[in-house]
């Protein structure tokens, strides 16, 4: 870390509001899913601060340039950008420590793609073509313009909060948008260097991005009810998910919502498993099996299971559990010691209806017995309608199913709520595609998994969502269209 940023860290984290640092909240520990052990304070945003949060980014929407000046738009996220570059490497490396992700190289390669998207979200607020044009008939004219849709309360995830943030942040500011961002405590620290960086640039308007960060749910609450709020972007469970449009119905906010997973992994008979193997294991182990895409099931055709069944056993046997900013470490801690507990009790209530054929389970011998690690399981089950089918775990849990045929692959596919993401696994292309047009997800991955880009959306089916993130549509989430139209006078009397 730099000197400056051990400074910062020498007093609580505090909220960014209004172009100032805040401490009005409760101060409280950031701790180590590694250790156990504190890694520093934070405040926990008051509900006055929140509020105020809100008023300012309504302030700054009402009363500055920002919505009408796309240029200073661009070149504000394209500072902001610059900003967060400079301290790449100490983000990186304070939010492995806080949320157990690797450093080598899941965080860094987090914070240096959030730096891409934001200068992909600067060229987007020069180059949005939403309007047209039309005389629709002799002397009838009309014209489209879309407009920022005014103060975008953004709720973001502990699991990758600065790409989650900025993903949703881009858009929001490229349309125009004013940003109340509500942070989680679990990466509190995390947050605050985060907030540093906005707080050095210098083009944005004090009230334009606000930060702030939050244990329990008030200031959530207050973007979700609040009229001056005008659209909510949220990123988290299913659940609470629901519960945001429930309550967002009462103003008619506008919504757009990431929710969970459970991401199938379809493996044809046909495909090369020196391949599959290791995109199978990534997708459990990424993240720490801590992310909405986490390949939480194997569909396996029954001609290949035995084959593929003993690799993936070999695998996550051997899968070397470790601190997360050690570089041989391939699988991290979740969260926290709860979620340790959680999933050992689904996974122990699999029992009754699975085969384990690798139980894993809590670490609690030797020096990371203090920390919240889950070595990998993998259960085999048959029935669709069980509770580790059906449900997003949010760890290291798999499941191994077969299948017969192509039908029967998609059928099982489709068998949960949720409809985030699913990859296909062979080697006949246009097998591929048919069963990716006929399983109901956002993301189709043929021969990979886990494979993003700015350029194009992120969006669910079913329950794992609404609306569109990242791509050229994103912009669209945080705008208002505008319709003209006017009528030439006739010509005058001879």
């Amino acid at each position: 870390m730099s000197e400056r940023d051990v400074m910062a860290l020498d007093r609580p984290a505090q909220n960014w509001i209004d172009g100032e640092w805040s401490g009005g909240g409760t101060v409280r520990d950031s701790l180590s899913p590694s250790t156990g052990k504190v890694l520093g304070s934070y405040v926990d945003v008051s509900e006055e601060d929140a509020q105020r949060a809100i008023d300012a980014a309504r302030a700054a929407f009402d009363a500055t340039n920002w919505s009408k000046d796309r240029s200073l738009r661009s070149r504000a996220l394209l500072e902001l950008a610059d900003r967060l570059e400079e301290r790449s490497s100490v983000i990186a490396q304070m939010l492995s420590r806080e949320g157990g992700k690797l450093l080598h190289p899941q965080t860094q390669w987090e914070v240096r793609l959030s730096v891409e998207w934001l200068r992909y979200a600067a060229a987007s607020a020069l180059l949005q073509t939403g309007g047209r044009a039309l005389e629709t008939n002799p002397g009838v004219y009309f014209h489209s313009d879309p407009e920022p849709i005014g103060v975008a309360g953004i709720i973001s995830p502990w699991n990758s909060p600065v790409i989650l943030s900025v993903r949703a942040i881009g858009p929001a500011l490229a349309a125009g948008c004013t940003v109340v961002l509500k942070l989680p405590h679990q990466t509190a620290l995390t947050n605050a260097l985060f907030a540093d960086a906005v707080a050095a640039t210098k083009l944005l308007p004090p009230g334009v991005l606000n930060t702030i960060t939050e244990s329990g749910s008030v200031a959530a609450a207050l973007l979700v009810d609040s009229p001056d709020v005008n659209v909510v972007s949220y990123t988290g469970s299913t659940k609470v998910g629901r519960l945001i449009a429930a309550n967002g119905a009462k103003t008619l906010k506008r919504l757009n919502l990431e929710l969970g997973g459970k991401t199938p992994l379809i493996v044809f008979e046909d495909a090369d498993l020196n391949i599959v193997v290791p995109q199978i294991v990534m997708a459990l182990v990424l993240m720490n099996g801590q992310y909405c895409c986490t390949g939480s099931r194997v569909l396996v055709q029954r001609g290949i299971a035995d084959a593929l069944r003993e690799a993936l056993v070999e695998a996550y046997q051997n899968v070397r559990v470790g601190d997360s900013e050690d570089p041989a470490t391939q699988l991290g801690p979740v969260i926290d010691k709860a979620s340790v507990n959680q999933l050992d009790k689904i996974v122990e209530e699999a029992k009754s209806y699975g085969k384990i054929l690798v139980r894993g389970g809590p670490v609690t011998e030797g020096p990371l017995a203090n920390g919240a690690f889950y070595k990998p399981s993998l259960i085999e089950v048959e029935a669709l309608d069980t509770f580790i089918v059906q449900n997003e775990l949010f760890g290291p849990v798999q499941t191994f199913e077969l299948f017969g045929d192509e039908a029967d692959a998609v059928r099982r596919a489709n068998a949960t709520e949720f409809g985030l993401a699913t990859s296909v696994f062979t080697r006949d292309i246009a097998r591929a595609r048919r069963v990716g047009k006929a399983v109901q997800a956002g993301h189709i991955w043929i021969n990979c998994w886990g494979v993003l880009s700015e350029h194009f959306e992120q969006s669910g089916y079913k329950q794992s969502g609404i609306g569109a993130l990242c791509g050229p549509r994103a912009i669209e989430e945080f705008q208002e269209l505008k319709v003209y139209a006017s009528v030439d006078a006739p010509p005058p009397a001879a």
